[in-house]
Protein backbone atom coordinates (compact mmCIF):
# COMPACT_ATOMS: atom_id res chain seq x y z
CA UNK A 1 0.00 0.00 0.00
CA UNK A 2 1.49 3.30 -1.06
CA UNK A 3 1.27 6.60 0.74
CA UNK A 4 -1.70 7.79 -1.28
CA UNK A 5 -3.80 4.81 -0.38
CA UNK A 6 -2.82 5.13 3.28
CA UNK A 7 -3.78 8.79 3.24
CA UNK A 8 -7.16 8.05 1.66
CA UNK A 9 -7.87 5.33 4.16
CA UNK A 10 -6.99 7.63 7.07
CA UNK A 11 -9.25 10.33 5.62
CA UNK A 12 -12.11 7.86 5.38
CA UNK A 13 -11.61 6.75 8.97
CA UNK A 14 -11.50 10.39 10.16
CA UNK A 15 -14.69 11.19 8.21
CA UNK A 16 -16.42 8.12 9.64
CA UNK A 17 -15.44 9.06 13.20
CA UNK A 18 -16.53 12.65 12.66
CA UNK A 19 -19.89 11.58 11.22
CA UNK A 20 -20.44 9.16 14.04
CA UNK A 21 -19.55 11.89 16.57
CA UNK A 22 -21.95 14.33 14.93
CA UNK A 23 -24.76 11.75 14.95
CA UNK A 24 -24.06 10.98 18.60
CA UNK A 25 -24.05 14.67 19.41
CA UNK A 26 -27.39 15.09 17.61
CA UNK A 27 -28.84 12.16 19.54
CA UNK A 28 -27.64 13.69 22.83
CA UNK A 29 -29.08 17.09 21.86
CA UNK A 30 -32.46 15.58 20.89
CA UNK A 31 -32.57 13.49 24.06
CA UNK A 32 -31.66 16.48 26.22
CA UNK A 33 -34.37 18.58 24.58
CA UNK A 34 -36.96 15.84 25.13
CA UNK A 35 -35.98 15.52 28.79
CA UNK A 36 -36.12 19.30 29.14
CA UNK A 37 -39.58 19.42 27.60
CA UNK A 38 -40.78 16.57 29.82
CA UNK A 39 -39.40 18.22 32.93
CA UNK A 40 -40.84 21.57 31.89
CA UNK A 41 -44.25 19.93 31.34
CA UNK A 42 -44.07 18.26 34.75
CA UNK A 43 -43.21 21.59 36.40
CA UNK A 44 -46.08 23.32 34.57
CA UNK A 45 -48.55 20.58 35.55
CA UNK A 46 -47.33 20.70 39.16
CA UNK A 47 -47.83 24.47 39.24
CA UNK A 48 -51.27 24.09 37.65
CA UNK A 49 -52.17 21.53 40.33
CA UNK A 50 -51.02 23.90 43.07
CA UNK A 51 -53.09 26.71 41.55
CA UNK A 52 -56.17 24.46 41.31
CA UNK A 53 -55.73 23.30 44.90
CA UNK A 54 -55.32 26.88 46.10
CA UNK A 55 -58.38 27.94 44.13
CA UNK A 56 -60.43 25.06 45.57
CA UNK A 57 -59.25 25.92 49.09
CA UNK A 58 -60.23 29.56 48.69
CA UNK A 59 -63.50 28.56 47.04
CA UNK A 60 -64.33 26.35 50.04
CA UNK A 61 -63.46 29.20 52.41
CA UNK A 62 -65.81 31.51 50.51
CA UNK A 63 -68.56 28.85 50.61
CA UNK A 64 -68.08 28.34 54.36
CA UNK A 65 -68.24 32.10 54.98
CA UNK A 66 -71.33 32.34 52.79
CA UNK A 67 -73.05 29.56 54.74
CA UNK A 68 -72.11 31.17 58.06
CA UNK A 69 -73.45 34.55 56.92
CA UNK A 70 -76.65 32.93 55.63
CA UNK A 71 -77.13 31.03 58.89
CA UNK A 72 -76.52 34.19 60.90
CA UNK A 73 -79.03 36.16 58.85
CA UNK A 74 -81.55 33.32 59.03
CA UNK A 75 -81.23 33.10 62.84
CA UNK A 76 -81.60 36.87 63.12
CA UNK A 77 -84.75 36.74 60.97
CA UNK A 78 -86.16 33.92 63.09
CA UNK A 79 -85.48 35.87 66.27
CA UNK A 80 -87.24 38.92 64.83
CA UNK A 81 -90.16 36.74 63.80
CA UNK A 82 -90.42 35.16 67.25
CA UNK A 83 -90.19 38.59 68.88
CA UNK A 84 -92.95 39.89 66.61
CA UNK A 85 -95.04 36.83 67.46
CA UNK A 86 -94.50 37.30 71.19
CA UNK A 87 -95.36 41.00 70.94
CA UNK A 88 -98.54 40.26 69.01
CA UNK A 89 -99.64 37.51 71.40
CA UNK A 90 -98.90 39.72 74.42
CA UNK A 91 -100.91 42.62 72.95
CA UNK A 92 -103.82 40.34 72.09
CA UNK A 93 -103.73 38.78 75.55
CA UNK A 94 -103.61 42.17 77.27
CA UNK A 95 -106.61 43.31 75.25
CA UNK A 96 -108.48 40.09 76.07
CA UNK A 97 -107.72 40.44 79.80
CA UNK A 98 -109.16 43.96 79.78
CA UNK A 99 -112.32 42.62 78.16
CA UNK A 100 -112.52 39.83 80.76
CA UNK A 101 -112.36 42.39 83.55
CA UNK A 102 -115.56 43.88 82.13
CA UNK A 103 -117.12 40.41 81.81
CA UNK A 104 -116.33 39.58 85.45
CA UNK A 105 -117.50 42.93 86.75
CA UNK A 106 -120.44 43.23 89.11
CA UNK A 107 -121.83 45.76 86.65
CA UNK A 108 -122.31 42.99 84.09
CA UNK A 109 -125.87 41.65 84.47
CA UNK A 110 -124.96 38.53 82.49
CA UNK A 111 -122.08 37.55 84.80
CA UNK A 112 -124.18 35.40 87.21
CA UNK A 113 -125.37 33.32 84.24
CA UNK A 114 -121.74 32.86 83.19
CA UNK A 115 -120.83 31.76 86.72
CA UNK A 116 -123.64 29.22 86.63
CA UNK A 117 -122.39 27.85 83.29
CA UNK A 118 -118.84 27.59 84.62
CA UNK A 119 -120.05 25.74 87.73
CA UNK A 120 -122.10 23.28 85.65
CA UNK A 121 -119.15 22.68 83.36
CA UNK A 122 -116.85 22.04 86.32
CA UNK A 123 -119.31 19.61 87.92
CA UNK A 124 -119.64 17.71 84.64
CA UNK A 125 -115.88 17.36 84.40
CA UNK A 126 -115.38 16.18 87.96
CA UNK A 127 -118.52 13.97 88.14
CA UNK A 128 -118.30 13.84 91.93
CA UNK A 129 -121.16 13.53 94.39
CA UNK A 130 -119.46 16.04 96.70
CA UNK A 131 -117.28 18.96 95.66
CA UNK A 132 -115.70 22.10 97.05
CA UNK A 133 -115.99 25.48 95.33
CA UNK A 134 -113.96 28.66 95.66
CA UNK A 135 -114.67 32.05 94.12
CA UNK A 136 -113.71 35.67 94.54
CA UNK A 137 -115.11 37.39 97.61
CA UNK A 138 -117.00 39.86 95.44
CA UNK A 139 -118.62 36.93 93.56
CA UNK A 140 -119.80 35.04 96.67
CA UNK A 141 -123.33 36.40 96.58
CA UNK A 142 -123.70 35.72 92.84
CA UNK A 143 -122.37 32.16 93.26
CA UNK A 144 -124.75 31.43 96.11
CA UNK A 145 -127.63 32.73 94.00
CA UNK A 146 -126.98 30.27 91.15
CA UNK A 147 -125.51 27.26 92.95
CA UNK A 148 -128.80 25.42 93.39
CA UNK A 149 -129.86 25.86 89.76
CA UNK A 150 -126.38 24.73 88.67
CA UNK A 151 -126.63 21.58 90.80
CA UNK A 152 -130.08 20.83 89.40
CA UNK A 153 -128.93 21.33 85.81
CA UNK A 154 -126.00 18.93 86.42
CA UNK A 155 -128.36 16.30 87.92
CA UNK A 156 -130.73 16.56 84.96
CA UNK A 157 -127.92 16.23 82.40
CA UNK A 158 -126.54 13.03 83.98
CA UNK A 159 -129.82 11.76 85.40
CA UNK A 160 -128.34 11.55 88.92
CA UNK A 161 -129.00 13.10 92.30
CA UNK A 162 -127.89 16.68 92.77
CA UNK A 163 -124.34 16.77 94.18
CA UNK A 164 -123.25 18.45 97.38
CA UNK A 165 -121.31 21.64 96.66
CA UNK A 166 -119.56 23.32 99.59
CA UNK A 167 -118.87 26.97 98.81
CA UNK A 168 -115.81 28.16 100.69
CA UNK A 169 -116.74 31.48 102.30
CA UNK A 170 -113.41 31.94 104.11
CA UNK A 171 -110.69 31.32 101.52
CA UNK A 172 -111.34 33.34 98.38
CA UNK A 173 -109.67 33.60 95.01
CA UNK A 174 -107.63 36.77 94.35
CA UNK A 175 -109.50 39.89 93.32
CA UNK A 176 -109.39 41.53 89.88
CA UNK A 177 -106.20 43.14 88.53
CA UNK A 178 -105.37 46.34 90.35
CA UNK A 179 -106.81 45.26 93.70
CA UNK A 180 -104.64 44.66 96.76
CA UNK A 181 -103.92 40.96 96.15
CA UNK A 182 -100.10 40.92 96.32
CA UNK A 183 -99.46 40.44 92.60
CA UNK A 184 -101.90 37.61 91.86
CA UNK A 185 -105.28 38.37 90.35
CA UNK A 186 -108.44 36.73 89.03
CA UNK A 187 -110.88 38.30 86.58
CA UNK A 188 -113.70 35.92 87.56
CA UNK A 189 -114.94 32.35 87.49
CA UNK A 190 -114.63 29.50 89.97
CA UNK A 191 -112.28 26.74 91.12
CA UNK A 192 -113.78 23.34 91.97
CA UNK A 193 -112.12 20.42 93.74
CA UNK A 194 -113.01 16.94 94.92
CA UNK A 195 -113.90 16.57 98.57
CA UNK A 196 -110.41 15.27 99.44
CA UNK A 197 -108.79 18.05 97.40
CA UNK A 198 -106.75 15.68 95.25
CA UNK A 199 -108.31 16.84 91.99
CA UNK A 200 -108.60 20.56 91.37
CA UNK A 201 -110.35 22.07 88.37
CA UNK A 202 -109.58 25.70 87.67
CA UNK A 203 -112.47 27.10 85.67
CA UNK A 204 -111.70 30.79 86.02
CA UNK A 205 -111.89 33.28 83.19
CA UNK A 206 -108.10 33.57 83.33
CA UNK A 207 -107.67 29.80 82.95
CA UNK A 208 -110.11 29.75 80.04
CA UNK A 209 -108.16 32.56 78.38
CA UNK A 210 -104.91 30.59 78.71
CA UNK A 211 -106.53 27.55 77.08
CA UNK A 212 -107.83 29.65 74.18
CA UNK A 213 -104.46 31.30 73.58
CA UNK A 214 -102.60 27.98 73.63
CA UNK A 215 -105.04 26.61 71.07
CA UNK A 216 -104.89 29.72 68.87
CA UNK A 217 -101.10 30.22 69.08
CA UNK A 218 -100.32 28.21 65.89
CA UNK A 219 -102.86 30.33 63.97
CA UNK A 220 -101.35 33.52 65.36
CA UNK A 221 -97.87 32.30 64.36
CA UNK A 222 -99.09 31.58 60.83
CA UNK A 223 -100.52 35.09 60.49
CA UNK A 224 -97.22 36.59 61.64
CA UNK A 225 -95.28 34.47 59.12
CA UNK A 226 -97.47 35.71 56.29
Amino acid sequence: MNDMEVSNQVQQMVQFIRQEAEEKANEISVSAEEEFNIEKLQIVEAEKKKIRQEFERKEKQVEVRRKIEYSTQLNASRLKLLQAQDDLVRKMKDAAEKQLQKVGSSDNEEYPKLLEALIIQGLLRLKESSTQLRCREQDLEAVQSVIESAKQAYAEKLNVDAPEVFVDDKHFLPGPPGSSNHGSSCTGGVVLATKDGRIVLENTLDARLEVVFKQQLPEVSLKVCR
